[in-house]
């Protein structure tokens, strides 16, 4: 026999390595052997801290599929707010299972965030190492705002330290100069809604969409009147209560959340019935009966006049969102005495992620 051709053993071998693929010297995988790049990637069933995710792939190499890696990252641009821990890790070593797959838990994904995920079919070799595909395309995609089950949550953090109630009379609105004057000559006498900021929660669903007008109600324990200092200026705009809440009103809880401070705040939404507020919150806040809840409530007087009395929380601080224009005249401007408190601001305010009073385990 010529010793320059293999033995039986050297063609068994050299046939299952043909056969089944093999690893080079560098340990990358064979041609053969090549895994199926992910083709396709579908994102869905979007939650605030959850995904499912599918691809396409031939029927014939799936059974050479032991495990998928996915690469999950918050999309890069100026104010992207990076993972709080560095060590925590964006490649995801799933074992294969049937698609779509449901990405949970395995992440701090946050609600309202937008992220980029790429996938890599791998087969784990005999050695512990794996052989895997190259990356598939990045796909883009934004995580959802709090569904009405995880506002409810917040909602019943928010009860157990509202306090008991105080009675009110009148909603104000502190401003500038400048903003009344504008209201008077530009507006026809009117303020209007604007867009609410991105302050509180991360996953509030009326931030950057709701349109409205913010009000306070909050009083002073020992006068029963609003407070003479405020942070948003010198001029304040004060209505009856009744104008805008009544039984024609309804009335949502929007938020719960607070600024690395000893103080909440509760955001509720005021929308007369019927408007185009109330179909918005209709859809994505929890309604509030207006005479029984922990925050702000209208009742009928018991006595014979049947006037309406108001009450609202003495242990959180209410930010009360109105979602119609409002006359000037219906109420009275005038300048306060007290001073313009800039630290008080809760515009754009960021909420304490590690507050355990006001935050949910969902999300970041």
């Amino acid at each position: 026999m010529d010793p320059s051709l293999p033995g039986i053993a050297e063609i068994q071998s050299a046939a299952f390595e043909i056969f089944n693929g093999s690893k080079s010297q560098d340990g990358s995988i064979s041609e053969m052997e090549e895994l199926p790049v992910p083709q396709n990637i579908k994102i869905s069933n979007i939650t605030c801290d959850s995904f499912k995710i599918c691809w396409d792939m031939e029927p014939r190499s799936k059974e050479r599929i032991t495990h998928y890696f996915i690469d999950l990252n918050k999309k890069e641009n100026k104010n992207s707010n990076k993972f709080k821990h560095k060590d925590v890790p964006t490649k995801l070593v799933a074992k294969a299972v049937p698609l779509p797959m449901t990405v949970r838990g395995h992440w701090f994904l946050s609600p309202r965030t937008e992220y980029t995920v790429a996938v890599q079919t791998a087969s784990k070799q005999t050695d512990g190492d794996y052989a895997i595909s190259e990356w598939s395309e990045i796909i883009e995609f934004c995580t959802a705002d709090y569904s009405t089950v995880h506002l409810n949550q917040l909602l019943e953090k928010a009860e157990v330290i509202a306090g008991r109630m105080l009675r009110f009379s009148v909603f104000y609105r502190n401003q500038n100069k400048e903003y009344f004057d504008h209201a008077r000559d530009a507006q026809e006498n009117r303020m209007l809604p604007s867009v609410k900021d991105n302050s509180g929660s991360h996953g509030s669903p009326i931030s950057g969409k709701l349109e409205g007008i913010f009000f306070s109600c909050n009083t002073e324990f020992n006068t029963g009147k609003p407070p003479q200092d405020s942070p948003y200026g010198r001029h304040r705009f004060e209505v009856g209560a009744d104008v805008l809440f009544n039984p024609d009103t309804n009335l949502y809880f929007g938020d719960f959340y607070c600024m690395y401070t000893a103080y909440h705040y509760v955001i509720l939404v005021l929308a007369p019935k019927g408007s185009r507020g109330d179909d918005f919150c209709k859809q994505r806040l929890p309604a509030l009966d207006i005479t029984n809840n922990r925050f702000l409530t209208c009742k009928q007087d018991e006595d014979a006049s049947g006037s309406l009395v108001f009450h609202h929380a003495q242990d959180v601080i209410l930010e009360v969102i109105y979602t119609e224009p409002l006359d000037l005249a219906l109420g009275t401007v005038a300048e306060i005495s007290g001073h313009q408190l800039m630290s008080l601001s809760t515009v754009n305010a960021k909420k304490d992620p590690s507050c355990k009073t006001c935050n949910i385990s969902v999300g970041r």
